[in-house]
């Protein structure tokens, strides 16, 4: 079973009754639910997952000390801490050197401040434009059980996904860093023999090209360690995370510096395609470079537009 699932599960079959039993009065001011970190909150989660931080549990976000004061939250805490410590077939695990407990009772301003920087989840252009995208999933992720006011609900639905002239500088910033990282420095160090330079350069040219791939199918990218995982599971150009994966563990010596170098290229065009049936490029060639700052010129809005191009890195 499933992380999300054992939370959900045992959030019905015990949670629900001691929130209705005990705390009805409150009910209405609470959100329950399992988003954060974890792979189980990505559903991402398998048997190795298990060695840390798994177990039947949920969160449940509560207001401000305005609304809810702090004897109440510790007295919701003890009730929380009294439910069964093992479920189906699972055990509660106490507090782990490893990463800590993600869930009880959290304070949601304290869960978005820690996340985002913002207690209340509204972001200005800066933050949207330097807030990781692995933080803004670990927000929008998982799944809500039930949210009495629907408070988070509804941030968790403004920050659903970015801004598209965000999304656009974001995008020429990606576009940048692989037509510089790939096209260009790649067969440079190479001819300075400076393999490891070489291979720093696919590095970062796969980096961004995955981050451009999440951008066009209008998704978070997750955790370094899940982004192969999620990339699979995108609608468009998912098939390039065999090409990635060859770039990142093939040597650079011989014919594989030129088998690697035409890679490359081929994911370049293959970006390029899916730019230009976005609509969202005029550049008609192969060079990244044009095509990163003709994705910059679409941004509606002339304050992200005229911001440096690698703003969005």
């Amino acid at each position: 079973m499933q992380g999300l699932e054992l939370s959900r599960k045992y959030y019905e079959e015990y949670g629900q009754k001691m929130l209705d039993g005990k705390f009805s009065d409150i009910k209405c001011q609470l959100c329950v639910g399992l988003c954060g970190s974890g792979s189980e909150c990505l559903g991402f989660d398998d048997d190795i997952s298990q060695d840390h931080d798994f177990e039947p549990g949920f969160c449940i976000f509560i207001p401000g000390e305005d609304i809810i004061d702090r004897q109440t939250a510790f007295q919701l805490e003890r009730e929380y801490a009294k439910l069964p410590k093992e479920f189906s077939g699972f055990k509660r695990q106490p507090l782990s050197a490893v990463g800590g407990n993600r869930h009880g009772v959290i304070r949601l301003g304290d869960f978005l401040t820690e996340k985002l920087g913002r207690s209340d989840g509204k972001l200005d252009t800066r933050d949207w434009l330097t807030i990781s995208e692995q933080y803004l999933c670990e927000v929008t992720g998982g799944e809500i059980f039930f949210d009495g006011d629907g408070t988070f609900s509804a941030i968790r639905k403004t920050l659903k996904y970015l801004p598209d002239d965000v999304r656009l500088k974001k995008l020429a910033s990606n576009l940048l860093i692989m037509a510089q990282a790939g096209q260009y420095n790649y067969l440079r160090c190479l001819k300075h023999t400076e393999s490891a330079a070489a291979q720093l350069a696919v590095v970062e040219f796969v980096k961004s090209a995955m981050h451009a791939v999440f951008l066009l199918n209008k998704k978070y990218m997750p955790y370094y360690k899940w982004s192969f995982r999620a990339l699979r599971e995108l609608e468009k150009l998912s098939e390039l995370g065999e090409t990635f994966e060859y770039l990142l563990t093939s040597q650079n010596d011989g014919d594989t510096s030129e088998i690697k170098y035409d890679a490359i290229e081929s994911v370049a065009m293959m970006i390029i395609e899916e730019l230009q049936a976005q609509k969202i490029t005029d550049a008609i060639c192969g060079d990244l470079e044009k095509h990163a700052y003709s994705v910059n010129d679409h941004i509606c809005d002339a304050k992200i537009r005229n911001l440096n191009i690698l703003a969005g890195i």
